[in-house]
């Protein structure tokens, strides 16, 4: 699944608004893990189509890490209908990820 690109405020807004269930991947340049766990999380993306992906790097983009309190790299939030649901951060479980996923997309 491709990812979208988030870099301003205002094209964050308009695409939690347009999407019932969004998948924020927040990145940090030089970040070793963020590089290797995302083709992992787009991996299990793939079996939720009705998820949309965005993608972006907190140093392009700073203003997401006040808004949505990160201080860490990686950060994953999954918004339903543009309020966040859930959070992981840094170390994922993918097993447990993939759970929680099916579970949201049941429940909707």
């Amino acid at each position: 699944m491709a990812s979208i690109t988030i870099q301003t405020t205002e094209q964050l807004d308009n695409w939690l608004r347009n999407n019932k269930l969004a998948l924020l991947y927040i990145s940090k340049n030089g970040c070793s893990v963020c590089h290797s766990l995302y083709p992992q999380i787009e991996d299990i993306l793939n079996e939720f189509p009705m998820i949309s992906f965005g993608y972006t790097v907190v140093d392009d983009f700073p203003q997401i890490a006040g808004r949505f309190l990160v201080f860490t790299a990686p950060v994953i939030l999954l918004f339903v209908d543009g309020e966040e649901y859930l959070r992981e951060a840094r170390i994922v479980h993918l097993n447990q990820f993939y759970e929680k996923l099916k579970k949201v997309t049941e429940s909707i």
